[in-house]
């Protein structure tokens, strides 16, 4: 007997129909021999109504009632499904993220998990009882306040609960069939990726691609839980997520590839700190501001400091839901630095080349920037590690990138287009 943790995202609980839908693929899974243990999504776009009400009510509504009200969607998806399985003639236990023993730390809105003690769920397994868990959510350990994880926090529940009770597997379900090269609803060719490694897939995940919260995958690492990614539309195979992909194994034609898939990212903005002086600690003192307001950066360019100034311009790009408060946050220290002024750009995208291959493989920045200028697109920024390359460019012209940059490493699948059944892709 296995014991297998399943997630589905809102796209399949949608409606009534999805509902019952999810229902019956779980009591097949059960009806398999296995233990199984649900984290479900709140239904559609439950949490963006959520939102919408509070901003309705007030423009900056308190973190802890926030977290209260937006926990609500997921309460209600777990005990209609709990329902719809007792429907079908087996008993399903609803719990909330910390009726499921989900600890976290205090922060509202983006909480970490600190811990699971999953005994309530363990003892309902040991009774044969099918075991729907609230994703999103958690508990504080100081304060014993609800929390929420962040979007796409139910990824991060279902391996941290799968990791807590040593589970077999992982499954994410969503309204694609797996992970491929670049999202569907830009290049309908993308192709599906078998098999992918954990470290490409949290560099694919850090820059945009929506089927698995980075977090998620970070932990699915840390523990060795393998992911298996599928469509609760269909029945086809899916993904992998797996340590490393071994060229015995299916899909293993990808330890080949040179690039594992072209990503991109909508939901950032950049900030340019101009005119700071060339001075020792200058940067240093605006980064601490920035992390003292729990601002997570990502790309970061320092120019060469102008000769007859001593200043130079600092940019990097950050998630623009923090925009504002980053900018506050840098004015109140703008008279101890001393730099000249800032400006903000909420008009851009990022588009990232992944693949552990072009290690080994020159030529795969000369041709990936060949493939963005084919596209008449202009460069803002650069970013690279060791399996990726990113660049900063105009909103207005994410998808000519993605798509040129797709074609230029030979991605597209040559038999079929890629489904996306429910419109969301999560």
């Amino acid at each position: 007997m296995a014991l297998v943790v399943q997630k589905y995202g809102g796209s399949s609980v949608a409606d009534a129909d999805g509902v019952k839908r999810v229902a019956q693929r779980i009591v097949a899974t059960k009806k398999r021999g296995n233990d199984v243990v649900v984290v479900v999504s709140a239904m559609g776009d439950t949490t963006d109504e959520l939102i919408d009400l509070a901003e309705q009510i007030s423009p900056l509504p308190p973190g802890r009632e926030l977290d209260m009200l937006l926990t609500a969607g997921e309460r209600i998806s777990m005990a209609v499904l709990a329902m719809a399985i007792a429907n079908l003639g087996h008993e399903a236990r609803s719990f909330t993220g910390s009726q499921a023993g989900v600890i976290t730390d205090g922060s509202h809105g983006k909480a970490r998990i600190i811990d699971v003690t999953p005994g309530r769920i363990r003892s309902a397994l040991d009774q044969g009882s099918i075991c729907i868990v609230a994703g999103f959510q958690g508990v504080s350990q100081g304060t014993k306040d609800i929390t929420t994880l962040g979007r796409g926090g139910s990824d991060t529940t279902a391996v941290a609960l799968a990791a807590a009770l040593d589970a077999d597997v992982c499954e994410i379900y969503s309204d694609v069939d797996g992970i491929f090269t670049a999202d569907p609803r830009i290049v309908p060719t993308a192709r599906r990726i078998p098999r992918i490694s954990y470290e490409e897939m949290m560099e694919m995940a850090a820059c945009g691609a929506k089927i698995l919260h980075l977090r998620c995958v970070e932990y699915a690492r840390r523990y060795n839980i393998p992911i298996h990614v599928r469509s609760s539309f269909s029945q086809k195979e899916g993904t992998w997520v797996v340590d490393s992909v071994d060229a015995d194994t299916e899909g293993g034609d990808m330890e080949q590839a040179i690039i594992s898939g072209v990503a991109h990212d909508r939901s950032e903005a950049k900030i340019t700190v101009v005119g700071v002086p060339d001075k020792v600690g200058e940067a240093a003192t605006i980064f601490e501001v920035l992390s003292d307001a729990e601002i997570n950066l990502d790309m970061i360019v320092q120019n060469v400091s102008a000769a007859s100034t001593g200043r130079t311009d600092i940019s990097f790009t950050l998630p623009r839901t923090d925009g504002q408060a980053a900018m506050t946050a840098l004015n109140k220290i703008k008279a101890r630095i001393g730099f000249e002024s800032l400006r903000y750009d909420d008009r851009i995208g990022k588009v990232s080349l992944i693949g552990a291959g072009m290690r080994s493989h020159p030529g795969v920045t000369a041709r990936f920037f060949s493939a963005i200028a084919n596209a008449g697109v202009n460069i803002e920024m650069i970013s690279t590690s060791e399996i990726r390359i990113s660049v900063v460019v105009d909103q207005d012209d994410i998808d000519a990138a993605v798509q040129n940059a797709h074609g230029a490493f030979d991605l597209d699948a040559n038999d079929v287009e890629a489904v996306v059944y429910g419109g969301t892709g999560r």
